[in-house]
């Protein structure tokens, strides 16, 4: 209701009230010859009795509203009752809203803490409102503890204090995270009345792509453009020089020898380009092991030419394993010519297979070679790495060939495993899941007899 609408009741009440006060007092006080004075004491009585009583809803009514309002408003009649319950209507929708904002606030929340990125607020003084879990990582902070800091004090990375105190926020700040290991990109947005929106992400596996990507390129220029030096060199020495026949012979000879070895590293890049870009390998097309190790020792021996001893694995022609057999010839080929390459004349090279736990299958080539030091170990499959650069060179290596194994494995489900001490050779090992390994019917499969792995095993030389 309007407040004139509640004016002319409450004007009828008392003036209601004030005549039948006059009327009661002009009663009583004519007996005692006095009712012109009674008459107004009893209108002012009445009028004090119905301000005593308005006065006491409105007494109830603030001490519902002082209090918790868990309980419902007094619902007295007329103007008070009412006033109570628009002020409880008021009160609950107003609670609602608050509820509903509390949830919106709750989900945002929620969504920003699913971030794969870093977010953190800054008050107009720099001080930490909030920050997600991904944030707190990134910046060493814990979220409940350091509310309410300074975020100068607690990341004082250079970069970055330079940057948030520099106010240009239009391309973001790179530097390292506090433990080290991090590098990090942020980005700084302003909002509201000064505050600050802080955005990091971790960019250390991209800047070290970008590296791996940046050294690929310079070893790939370099490893093309040193037997080009020497193509050049030898075509400028044939065209100006008069060469013997027995020189002309040895200098198309190291020409030779030269383009073969940048035909090889092209071979091998394509093949890198070939395992990056392609589906992987199907788990339905099969290839027979024991064509593999053949193939794979018919190579090694044309390689080695009678230069070292090399034995290779009898198995059953029904053993097959699931894959591309292009990309499986490739990876043992590389084994093995590595394994030809790096072991001295007279010495033993092992092409094997085996049985492995649980029904897998393991391919393993070993030699009794030179070794390699441990601490080359984990970086041997890393593009153009060597352990003796000038050595790989002589003997043909592009640098290549561990790291299409690796990929090879890893198309396949499988896993490449070095094994190698100086002096005492090499052992590699291509690791296939069991599902990848089958044999065929009505060959029975050593798997399901006892002694499985013992039995897949060759006999000892």
């Amino acid at each position: 209701m309007t407040g004139m609408e509640w004016l002319l009741p409450r004007i009828v009440a008392g003036l209601v009230a004030l005549a039948v006060g006059a009327a009661l007092g002009y009663a009583l006080g004519s007996p005692a010859h006095a009712p012109m004075l009674s008459m107004l004491l009893g209108a002012a009585l009445a009028v004090a009795l119905l301000a005593i009583i308005d006065t006491l809803r409105g007494v109830r009514l603030l001490a519902w509203l002082r209090g918790s309002q868990q309980t419902l408003a007094p619902r007295d009649p007329g103007f008070w009752g009412e006033i109570a319950y628009l002020i409880e209507r008021s009160l609950k929708a107003r609670e609602q809203r608050a509820s509903q904002e509390k949830t919106r606030l709750a989900q945002f929340l929620a969504a920003i803490e699913a971030s794969p990125n870093g977010v953190l607020l800054l008050d107009g003084g720099e001080q930490i409102e909030w920050c997600n879990s991904v944030a707190a990582d990134h910046f060493g902070l814990d979220p409940q503890r350091d509310r309410l800091q300074r975020v100068t004090n607690l990341v004082r990375a250079p970069a970055f204090v330079a940057y948030l105190q520099g106010g240009r926020f239009e391309e973001s700040v790179q530097f390292t995270g506090p433990r080290g290991d991090l590098s990090l990109s942020v980005l700084v947005r302003p909002y509201g009345e000064g505050q600050l929106l802080v955005l990091s992400q971790d960019i250390t596996e991209r800047e070290r792509a970008d590296g791996m990507r940046r050294d690929f390129v310079a070893n790939v220029s370099h490893e093309i453009r040193t037997p080009l030096t020497v193509l050049a060199g030898f075509i400028e020495t044939m065209s100006n020089l008069p060469l013997t026949e027995v020189e002309r012979k040895r200098v198309l000879g190291l020409m030779t020898q030269q383009t073969q070895r940048m035909q090889s590293l092209v071979a091998d890049l394509l093949t890198l380009a070939h395992l990056e870009g392609s589906p992987r390998p199907p788990a339905d097309r099969w290839v027979s092991v024991a064509k593999l190790l053949g193939q794979v020792g018919s190579d090694a021996r044309a390689l080695s030419k009678g230069r070292h001893q090399i034995e290779v694995d009898s198995v059953d022609d029904a053993l097959q394993i699931a894959g591309a057999e292009s990309e499986l010839l490739s990876a043992l080929a590389n084994l093995v010519n590595n394994a030809v390459r790096y072991t001295p004349e007279g010495g033993r090279i092992e092409i094997g297979w085996r049985l492995a736990a649980e029904g897998a299958g393991e391919f393993t080539v070993r030699d009794n070679g030179v070794g390699i030091g441990r601490e080359h170990l984990p970086r041997l499959t890393e593009r153009f790495y060597r352990v003796d650069g000038s050595r790989s060179r002589d003997t043909g290596g592009t640098g290549l060939g561990l790291s299409i194994v690796k990929h090879v494995a890893q198309r396949h489900g499988g896993l490449l495993e070095i094994a190698s001490e100086p002096g005492k050779g090499s052992t590699f090992r291509i690791l296939f899941p069991a599902p990848r390994v089958r044999f065929l019917e009505p060959a029975p499969d050593p798997r399901r007899l006892p002694n499985a792995v013992e039995a897949a095993m060759p006999p000892a030389a």
